[in-house]
């Protein structure tokens, strides 16, 4: 039982530990995104600004937070960079910029390409965009990280959401340099978010304290008016750095004024600025639905003229079909006169063809009945009386 209380005090002091440093991380991060916002506003930021060389710094650490190695056939683990974790998980995210980072021909390192993957997708506007469809895909994560990473932990969406406020800065970096190298090791500045403030009650400095134990131990050797003027001094030097530190805080009182002054002016700019969009756009839409109405009602209108038209053409037609009818009807006769005419029309047509046929029938009878000699005899005389008559001549 004895040797079991070390073990549960070493698994409760790793498991402090690793609470602490991701806690550390993420709010260093949410620190480093403010102090990029507040800087943002009076700079463009690229690789020149400290701020920014702090943040990059601080990602990489948190991407880099507990990250698992190439294990090789050996058996041996070999580092990985966390550029091949976003290389794979980030691959769904519609038009990414892998396939031209692993293009670069300045960039070779695996490190160096994860540099610049990070100043690209800053540029993009879509860091956070990257990193929460790369938190999605649980399996490749957890097929990079161990357990307790940041990126497995449920600080991993609000590492997402503070990272979206970085989608107001405007960047700009230049992928050729020594800020992509790869070489060097990403360390974290931690004194620009360090600050010890003493009390107002508190009227000694370190200074003053090192003063006073200074003096304590020489009192004992020195005459009484040494040690009233010692105290006087020590109590005018005490003055002189209150003086100072009021000055000091005076200053900085006179510059957070300033810096407020201008934050306001600027969100003011941007508060007037927005209201004339929303008054222009506003006025635009007036005029669209006015247009609108006006259009309706000219269509309407159109749509009355046709309709009438339509009517008018169909009353028109009908009338037309009514004294098409009516004047064929009066120019032909009735269906009894045409019976008449048509029975006496047959009728003279049966008698004219019944006269011919009695005509042709008689005249061959005749020629039947008379012999062909008296047709002779009746020829003769006549030639005859012909050739008597040219006699006589």
């Amino acid at each position: 039982m004895a040797s079991q209380h070390p073990v549960r005090n070493i698994q409760a002091s790793s498991g402090r530990s690793a609470a602490v440093e991701r806690r550390n991380l993420l709010t260093v991060c949410r620190f480093s995104v403010k102090t990029l916002l507040d800087r943002s506003c009076f700079e463009t930021i690229d690789d020149s600004s400290p701020e920014f060389m702090n943040f990059v710094s601080i990602l990489e650490n948190i991407l880099c937070h507990k990250f698992k190695g190439q294990t090789t056939w050996f058996g041996y683990e070999s580092p990985r960079s966390f550029w091949d974790y976003i290389k794979v998980a980030c691959n769904k995210v519609p038009h990414n910029c892998i396939r031209s980072i692993e293009s670069m021909e300045n960039v070779q390192s695996s490190r160096a390409k994860g540099r610049a993957w990070i100043r690209i997708v800053l540029m993009e506007k879509r860091l956070a965009e990257y990193i929460s469809s790369a938190l999605r895909d649980l399996r490749i994560t957890r097929r990079f990280y161990e357990d307790g990473a940041i990126m497995l932990g449920e600080e991993a969406a609000l590492l997402a959401d503070t990272l979206i406020g970085l989608n107001t800065i405007d960047f700009s970096f230049c992928l050729k340099g020594e800020a992509l190298d790869g070489s060097c090791r990403a360390v974290i500045d931690y004194t620009p978010y360090l600050k010890f403030v003493q009390s107002a009650d508190s009227i000694s400095s370190d200074e003053e304290e090192m003063r006073t134990m200074g003096s304590s131990g020489s009192e004992s050797s020195t005459p009484d008016k040494t040690a009233t003027a010692a105290s006087i001094f020590t109590e005018q030097s005490s003055l002189f750095s209150k003086c100072k530190r009021f000055e000091q805080k005076y200053r900085m009182a006179l510059e957070q004024k300033s810096y407020l002054e201008e934050l306001v002016r600027l969100r003011e700019a941007q508060l007037s600025q927005a209201v004339s969009q929303n008054r222009a756009l506003e006025q635009s839409l007036t005029d669209a639905q006015l247009s609108h109405t006006m259009d309706k009602q000219q269509l309407d209108y159109i749509i009355l003229e046709l309709q009438d038209q339509l009517t008018m053409l169909k009353n028109n037609d009908l009338r037309s079909r009514r004294e098409l009818t009516a004047h064929l009807t009066n120019q032909w006769p009735s269906p009894h006169a045409l019976d008449t005419n048509a029975v006496a029309l047959d009728t003279l047509l049966y008698k004219k063809s019944i006269g011919q046929w009695e005509k042709s029938t008689s005249h061959s009878l005749k020629n039947l009945l008379e012999p062909p000699q008296f047709k002779h005899l009746e020829s003769q005389p006549s030639s005859a009386k012909l050739t008597h008559s040219d006699t006589s001549k």
